[in-house]
């Protein structure tokens, strides 16, 4: 079945332009999003995603109230939700694999929905902007395919992608919306910033730099996020890059240098330095190929519990 928008397939073979154009709630409500200003969202009760993690949750969680993600220039956040169950999902997607990717967090969802006689799909695409390499387009382009190409009908409700989240400075572009949340009790989705993204932050980007494929990383129904366990080997000239100045990281290792947060050079130092530091994880993190498990404590942060405690 086909993506629609207000009960009309999305014609995939016109440029994005004309669909914004033949819908123009969908561009009001972008703007909306837009001018908005981006709220701090405190680790009580937050979920954070990073690039390349999914996580679905329903509102019957008793741990998290609140899924995010931030950081995003030419990446999309994703966000799909099921009306019926209120399960929902959201990813950090960068281009790497989206049909699949797609497919996975469909189906991840549809896992709390089964039962839901009543509800649809919706989705949310926010992210990108006018790049140069124009990669926010194809991204945006890549994702609008391949929710068309699923089984079952997917409402698009939010679009405030490239073109629809770009703002010019200086004949230099940027993207507006940088993060998103959404509250998974009320759906309500709002531009935000993430003041804490852990746990494991430089585990988890570590294994985004060396080329994973979209991970979940949460439980929802034993409410524990897992990280791990992850394998990767040396990373290729480590030392190299420890030894450049912030510039040349931030000209070879973004895919858009000029509008990358200011903390994008020294998260990649961090994440490097975790690399070079854990050349073999299957030794110094994951020596009995467990994941390190996650629950909220008391106070609605994430404490780790032992495995065996499971």
């Amino acid at each position: 079945m086909p993506l629609l928008v207000n009960g009309a397939r999305v014609d995939l073979a016109r440029p994005t332009g004309d669909m914004i154009r033949a819908h123009p709630h969908l561009e009001e409500k972008a703007k909306l999003l837009r001018s908005q200003p981006a709220q701090i969202v405190e680790p009580k009760g937050l979920l954070y995603v990073q690039q390349r993690e999914f996580a679905v949750t329903t509102p019957k969680d008793g741990s998290v109230s609140i899924l995010g993600s931030d950081d995003a220039t030419t990446c999309h956040i994703v966000v799909l939700r099921h009306t019926g169950s209120g399960a929902t999902c959201l990813t950090h997607c960068d281009g790497s694999d989206t049909e699949a990717e797609v497919s996975l967090i469909m189906s991840s969802v549809k896992s709390f929905s089964s039962s839901t006689g009543c509800g649809r799909l919706e989705v949310h695409l926010v992210g990108g902007f006018n790049d140069d390499r124009q990669l926010s387009q194809k991204l945006t382009n890549q994702l609008l395919r391949a929710f068309d190409l699923q089984p079952e009908e997917v409402h698009l409700v939010t679009f405030c992608v490239t073109e629809l989240n770009d703002r010019e400075e200086q004949d230099i572009h940027f993207p507006i919306i940088y993060g998103i949340a959404v509250n998974v009790k009320t759906a309500e989705i709002f531009p935000a910033t993430f003041p804490v993204k852990g746990p494991d932050e430089d585990l988890r980007s570590a294994h985004t730099l060396t080329g994973a494929p979209l991970t979940n990383i949460y439980d929802a129904k034993t409410e524990q996020l897992r990280i791990g366990p992850y394998f990767w080997g040396p990373f290729p000239h480590v030392d190299f890059w420890l030894e450049q100045d912030d510039a040349q990281i931030l000209q070879n290792l973004s895919t858009s240098p000029l509008a990358e947060p200011p903390h994008f050079v020294s998260h990649i130092r961090s994440t490097l330095t975790f690399l070079k530091e854990h050349p073999f994880p299957s030794r110094s993190l994951f020596p009995d190929r467990k994941p390190r498990i996650y629950k909220k404590n008391e106070e609605g942060l994430w404490e780790q519990v032992c495995s065996d405690k499971i």
